[in-house]
């Protein structure tokens, strides 16, 4: 076997790949009443719900033998993460080729890359196997409060403000390079 498919096995990325697909495809039943776009609240839920189930994979089985390994973590790690918010990203945009129209594509590009950055911030704050909090609890926050205006509103609900705010945009992409930059380096905790 190749190690690309050690790894891929080893951090459970078939499965996740698997529930990221029913994922989307139970938001766009759920959501699915007629012609019209995704509403954007699904959206998110999709997102976020996808980068959660694909966060288990950001850890090993064993830290210890991660830790001692002889390969150079930072580049996989960084790749890992990455690959998780486009899969999500994608999956939810190739609902297009059924003829589904998704939230726009600036919304699910940038949505995609600040979760994945905030679970890669959750597997070095809280382990793998809790990665997807911060995510979820970004996601409950923006739900269940209501925005702030100006700038504190447009970061807590970057998630759901325009891509053209710089502010909201920013937000997101200052999450995935500091989720990515720290879990990289660091890897997930313990």
């Amino acid at each position: 076997m190749r190690w690309l498919s050690l790894y891929a096995r080893s951090r459970q990325a078939p499965a996740s790949a698997a529930v990221v697909l029913l994922v989307v495809l139970a938001g766009w039943a759920f959501d699915h009443d007629g012609p019209g776009p995704m509403g954007l609240g699904t959206a998110v839920l999709v997102l976020t719900v996808s980068v959660a189930a694909a966060s288990v994979g950001l850890g090993g089985q064993d830290a210890a033998l991660d830790r001692t390994a002889a390969i150079r973590w930072v580049p996989r790690r960084a790749a890992h993460l990455l690959l998780i918010g486009a899969f999500a990203a994608a999956a939810l945009l190739a609902l297009r080729l059924v003829g589904a129209e998704p939230a726009p594509t600036g919304y699910v590009v940038r949505d995609a890359a600040g979760l994945a950055g905030l679970a890669g911030l959750g597997a070095v704050l809280c382990g793998a196997h809790l990665a997807w909090i911060l995510p979820t609890g970004w996601l409950a926050v923006t739900v269940l409060s209501p925005a702030a205006p100006g700038t504190v509103g447009e970061v807590v609900h970057w998630m759901t403000f325009s891509p053209v705010t710089t502010v909201s945009t920013g937000t997101g992409w200052v999450l995935l390079a500091v989720g990515t930059a720290l879990y990289a380096v660091v890897g997930p905790r313990r």
